[in-house]
This record gives structure tokens, sequence and C-alpha cells, in this order.
């Protein structure tokens, strides 16, 4: 079987990666000049670990992401809830933090292990497909024939371009930024941080690294947002970006298929977006090799929009300008200070979706 991966994130790094350890080396190519070097997502969910811990993506990841045991909430600086990850009674329950690019570095080892690897530069420019092929032309002239091809290449896919699928939703009012820093003796170590400010104004706090930290806010200045103390020693990166909410009405046109943000995408609220993409990307795989391709694009097309739907619920109740809306939250995070049940059911919602 002959399959060409069109992006090298995490969705198409796992399609190559798991279809490679069922004996499928695919040809994996990316119109980038290499890997992207910037955090870009960075929560991965127990379930994401679960799927790639056969590839051995999973020890690689351990090995170096920081352990999320707890998410910590706050109105503006004061502590309003401590919500333990913890639902299973397991010491193993936790969201794993790690810079994007990381995740692909070795996502990319493993796939090098295999045998696979990613040829950057790689711009798709063609594709075209009859009953029994899929012949795909590169920019640069390179022409291939392949069994299947894999649209992995994100918000602004070129395979879904080629393809012809629309890719209905909506965007969302405001601007988003971010940034990437350094910084030092940062308490919430262990944790992410989520910070309700006035107006329905959010900044959460993820560890990537002992020192090395992932501001993002529904403002447009992240750090100035923060009201907690951050010591930051140095600036990596600062951003602002608008958020849409999309998800693809076909996940796949005969032998081309669609996974990640080349099929959905919605607010980072949750944190599912690169998680959903890997689940995508496992999926297809599997259905590559053991047979049923035929229900992939139900079946994920169910998954992504469940995902959405409750990613914007939350994002909607946290962000909520509405007084009696953020009167509830409160209450919630009152109520859930001296009620087991309710912390477990958050713990739930947050670790399993």
């Amino acid at each position: 079987m002959r399959v060409v991966i069109v992006g090298a994130g995490p969705a198409g790094l796992t399609t190559a990666v798991e279809l490679a350890r069922r004996g499928v080396i695919a040809d994996v190519i990316d119109r980038r000049d290499g890997g992207s070097g910037f955090s870009r997502a960075v929560g991965i969910m127990p379930a994401s670990l679960e799927i790639l811990r056969p590839s051995g993506v999973t020890d690689k990841l351990l090995g170096e992401g920081m352990k999320f045991r707890h998410v910590r909430f706050y109105r503006h600086g004061a502590l309003a809830l401590a919500l333990p990850l913890r639902v299973r009674g397991a010491n193993d329950e936790f969201i794993l933090g790690l810079a994007q690019d990381r995740t692909e570095t070795h996502m990319r080892d493993i796939l090098s292990g295999y045998g696979g690897t990613v040829r950057y530069g790689g711009e798709l420019a063609g594709l075209r497909q009859d009953a029994d092929s899929v012949t795909v032309t590169l920019a640069d002239g390179f022409e291939a024939q392949y069994d299947y091809a894999v649209g992995a290449d994100g918000i602004d896919s070129t395979t879904r371009g080629l393809l012809g699928v629309d890719f209905p939703g909506h965007d969302l009012p405001g601007t988003w930024s971010i940034a990437d820093v350094d910084a030092d003796d940062w308490p919430n170590i262990d944790a992410f941080t989520v910070c309700r400010l006035s107006h329905g104004d959010v900044v959460v706090v993820a560890p990537l690294e002992p020192k090395r930290f992932r501001v993002i806010s529904n403002t447009t200045d992240a750090l100035t947002a923060l009201p907690l103390p951050l010591n930051v020693t140095n600036i990596r990166r600062v951003g602002q970006f608008k958020i849409s909410v999309r998800q693809v009405g076909q996940y796949g046109i005969g032998r081309v298929f669609l996974v990640g943000d080349a099929a959905h995408c919605h607010s980072p609220v949750g944190g599912r977006g690169m998680n959903l993409g890997i689940a995508d990307g496992a999926e297809l795989a599997r259905r590559m090799v053991d047979g049923g391709l035929e229900g992939y694009g139900d079946a994920r097309h169910k998954v992504g929009q469940e995902t959405i739907a409750g990613s914007e619920a939350i994002r909607k109740l946290i962000t909520s300008r509405n007084p009696l809306a953020r009167a509830f939250v409160g209450t919630v995070f009152t109520v859930g200070s001296f009620m087991p049940a309710l912390r477990r059911r958050m713990a739930t919602r947050f670790l399993y979706g």
C-alpha cells in the first residue's frame, strides 16, 4: 500500500506513525522548511497518550513533558477552586504539558525508527484521482501515484481546497493572544492555571518545561492581562489570532481523506484540538490497514461534532459577559470547593471529555 500524507503536524505524524507500526511506510510531505519551532497546542490528554503508547511515542513524551495533576481557577488574583485531576483513584491521571514542536520532534524520531521520513519543502500543487489511485503533484513538478492520500495540512488546507470540500462554520468575534515565555518561580508548576477577569476575559497559563510557559487569553495581550505575578526572563514568541469554529461535512472523497485541523477547528478552551487530530489520524491508519475505511468519515464527523459542541459550551460559559452566567460559574467554584462529587465530575470532563 502506498500512502502520501500532506502535513507533518501532530495529526499527520500520528497517521504516519500508526501506519508505520502496521508495516506501511507513508510518504510525508510538508510545505514548511522544517519543524514549526512554536509551542502551539500544548495539552496532551490521557486518550492521546494511550493511542501513542504502542508506537513508543508516549514514553518519549512522558520523559520530557510536564504532568498537570490539578487545574487551579482564580477570580482575578484570588484562588477560587483547586481541582485535582483524579477521578479513578489512580496516581497516573494527568494532562501532559509539552510544546507542540517537541511533540512533533518525538513523533518524527519514532517515525524515523520505523524507516519513515518527512520531506520538508514539499508543497502540494495538484491532486487527481480515479477508482484505483491518487496522483499527487508538488509545486516543484514532482509527481507520484498512491493508493491513498491524507490531508493533514491545517486550517488553510490545500488538500481540502483541491478536493473542493467546503469548510462551513463561523469566525468568533474578538482577538485572542498568546505568549511563549521563560520565567522563574511560577508556583503552579503542576497545574493549568485559569484566571477569570472582568467582563468575560480569561487568561490561562500552562507550563511546558520547568521554566517555560504558554500564556493564552481572549484579550489582545495575554501577559498584560495575567493578574498573577510571572517573573518573565525571556519572551520566545508573542502573537494574536482569531478563532474559527468549523467542520467539513465530508472527511474524505474517494481515496483522499482529511484529518486534524484540515477537517475541523474550534477554540482552544478544553484543549481538544490537537488531541482530536491525533485520534483522527490513528483511526484512519487503523482502518486503512485493518479494513472499514468506508466508515471513517461518519465516525470522525460524529466525534468532531460532539467535541466542537462541548468546547463551545465551555467557552461560552467561561467567557460570558452575562452577569447571571458569571454568577453561576462562581457558584460552581464555591460549591466545588467542598463537594467531592462535583469536583470529580469536573475533573472527568477535563480529562476524558
